[in-house]
């Protein structure tokens, strides 16, 4: 189906990421995102999710593109954002997927998750062993890198289970050191408050002038803390048709993303994920990174 990674682990309650999550909340480090105080009981334990749930699946899909020429703009749109809404990509591959399983062992039950359920998607693709969640809280692979999107099988049959892979990021901190706004906080914890790609896609308000000529150019997204991140050196580029940009989207000028029209808008990113920052944020951010 083309993903870069499978690992499976058995569905159960997660009692750490429980206490760290509840502390990320109670601190409010979620910001605007209130859903994410929502169904805790269903976000932390799959069979809650899925009555009857066994094991979860948790796949990886590569979506990396080497950035080699500069920018025709100062203005930056996260790489996993320039193409194809990843949603739409993966259920289509998900859904075939349990077909074909089903094809083979009979039938089963089965609920798919693509960043569109309340389950930690992060910390099953560590639970199934396809790496280990780094100081930017994002999941490494050690040969692969971050640039993956994540999606999870909810299944109510058992499986070999994959083991836990240990952290490898040792005393590297370069991502830390590198996040302009000071998002992360601490090794493995990133306040969404101070952190681009929450300011620029999920924060209603206005953006606060404190973060004035920290944003390096994004308008939409950030991937600072994964450009720094060693490795990455071993991120490949990606097959999937579907994940690349419009070329308009590449050679947009600065003064073409100022008179932006609503229009344009649709037009450049209609199916893509930018179209959940709206016209109207998104607007505010090339005004913002512009001193307007």
């Amino acid at each position: 189906m083309g993903f870069a990674a499978c690992g499976m682990a058995p569905a159960s309650f997660l009692e750490q990421d429980a206490m760290r999550f509840e502390h990320w909340l109670a601190h409010g480090m979620h910001g605007d995102m209130t859903y994410m105080a929502d169904h805790l009981d269903m976000r932390l334990d799959p069979t809650q999710l899925m009555p009857g749930a066994k094991s979860v699946v948790s796949l990886a899909y590569n979506y990396f593109r080497p950035q080699d020429d500069p920018p025709a703009s100062p203005y930056l749109i996260s790489l996993y954002a320039q193409g194809r809404d990843y949603h739409r990509v993966l259920r289509k591959k998900l859904r075939e997927m349990i077909a074909a399983i089903r094809h083979e062992i009979g039938e089963f039950e089965a609920r798919i998750c693509i960043d569109s359920a309340p389950i930690t998607e992060k910390t099953w693709a560590a639970e199934a062993g396809l790496g280990w969640i780094g100081k930017n809280s994002l999941l490494l692979m050690p040969r692969a890198g971050s640039y993956h999107f994540l999606a999870e099988l909810i299944l109510d049959i058992e499986l070999d289970y994959d083991r836990l892979m240990g952290d490898h990021c040792g005393v590297c901190r370069e991502c830390m050191d590198a996040c302009p706004t000071g998002a992360i906080i601490e090794p493995y914890v990133v306040d969404a408050r101070k952190c681009i790609s929450y300011m620029t896609i999920e924060m209603k308000s206005d953006i606060p002038e404190s973060m004035a000529g920290r944003y390096s150019g994004w308008i939409f997204g950030c991937d600072i803390c994964q450009r720094i991140c060693p490795f990455n050196r071993f991120a490949a580029r990606h097959d999937e048709p579907q994940f690349e940009p419009r070329p308009e989207i590449l050679t947009m000028s600065a003064d073409q993303w100022h008179h932006l029209t609503p229009e344009r808008f649709e037009e450049l990113f209609a199916g893509t994920p930018v179209m959940r920052a709206k016209y109207d944020r998104f607007m505010r951010n090339i005004r913002f990174l512009a001193g307007e």
